[in-house]
């Protein structure tokens, strides 16, 4: 990537110039595995192994939600939630399947380029639910049918409207780098978070280097995953989070909480999911990955949670602007995956951490 010297306009111009999201590049099509039911054989021989391990870069809370409803629709399977970011899992998935372990049934991350590599060292299962096939739109599932993706969010900017009045509140990412926010921004790390390194490759795609060089200089508070700036400007240890998921912020919101979510060219982070060949449970894995993408449990991900689902028949909840509504920015995982090493150790050196 080479670095290109912004001004304060330029950055503005692009940054207003585009509004939020960022999907991935639609592959070329393949022939996909045929669709698959719930049947009374698979619930059966899913009880019989008794359990699915379930890798997640979904918040703990709402993975657990989605492990005890699926344990109460099917008694007699638990599910073992592994939670952890998202490159944490990538790595420890690749320390298990190097030595022989078969630990993880199924896995979702919010790097999609994780999946590339999955892929390549044949460590994941073709298997498409029905539901997929006939509610998902086809650039949301991989043409093999090795995974597809489960939710969506968005990573934006946000303050805490106590400490940031909403005519002075940030609208781009040219507005971060103003002298009056030095000391009062927090931001996720790359090197922890997919959500955020898929966010930090756009950035440095389309900003250069040189932004985030000068953004470094504002004394940012740098935390780990995505979720947690949001956090840290609800409780007013900072006032503007530069990046980091939208979904807690609507939800506190939602309840009368002093926060508030800016959308300018950051990314709507998708969530795939898939199956692994060496699944040690794989039918518990197939039945839990039909729940995961029905409209029940897609629908239970924006009413509860305030994400996003691309299934057809889920609808978006209230004054939460749906997906459709957004211009998305497009992004290369297999870019991503080439860059990511490069990006998490310059950016370390760039902000210290």
């Amino acid at each position: 990537m080479r670095d290109r010297r912004w001004s304060r306009r330029d950055l503005l111009k692009a940054s207003t110039a585009s509004v939020a999201g960022l999907l991935f590049a639609e592959p070329l099509r393949a022939a996909a595995p045929p669709p698959s039911e719930v049947t009374p054989a698979l619930i059966e021989a899913a009880r019989k192994e008794g359990k699915v391990s379930f890798y997640t870069a979904l918040e703990l809370n709402t993975a657990e939600r989605v492990a005890r409803t699926f344990e109460a629709k099917y008694p007699g399977i638990s599910v073992r939630v592994e939670r952890s970011g998202a490159e944490r899992i990538f790595q420890r998935i690749a320390q298990e399947q190097g030595s022989g372990i078969n630990a993880v049934d199924v896995a979702n991350s919010t790097d999609p380029a994780h999946y590339l590599d999955w892929k390549k060292n044949n460590w994941l299962a073709a298997y498409l639910p029905a539901e997929v096939a006939k509610h998902f739109p086809a650039d949301q599932i991989d043409p093999d049918g090795m995974h597809a993706t489960s939710c969506a969010w968005l990573e934006a900017i946000g303050y805490n409207t106590n400490l940031v009045k909403r005519e002075e509140a940030p609208k781009s990412y040219a507005d971060l780098l103003d002298p009056k926010w030095q000391g009062k921004i927090v931001k996720g790390h790359p090197g922890y978070s997919g959500a955020i390194l898929t966010a930090t490759f756009v950035l440095t795609r389309d900003l250069g280097w040189v932004y985030l060089e000068k953004l470094a200089q504002q004394k940012v508070m740098q935390v780990q995953s995505a979720a947690d700036p949001p956090k840290k400007i609800l409780l007013g240890e900072r006032a503007i989070m530069a990046d980091g998921n939208d979904y807690n912020l609507v939800l506190a919101k939602d309840q009368g909480k002093p926060v508030e979510v800016v959308y300018p060219t950051e990314g709507a982070i998708i969530v795939p999911s898939g199956i692994f060949r060496g699944a040690p449970n794989p039918n518990a894995a197939r039945l839990f990955q039909n729940f995961f993408f029905s409209a029940e449990t897609q629908q239970m991900l924006v009413d509860v949670f305030a994400h996003r689902s691309f299934h057809a028949q889920v609808k978006e909840k209230g004054e939460h602007i749906p997906l459709a509504n957004l211009k998305l920015l497009k992004a290369d995982p297999a870019a991503v995956q080439a860059q990511s090493e490069e990006i998490k150790a310059r950016y370390a050196r760039i902000f210290g951490v």
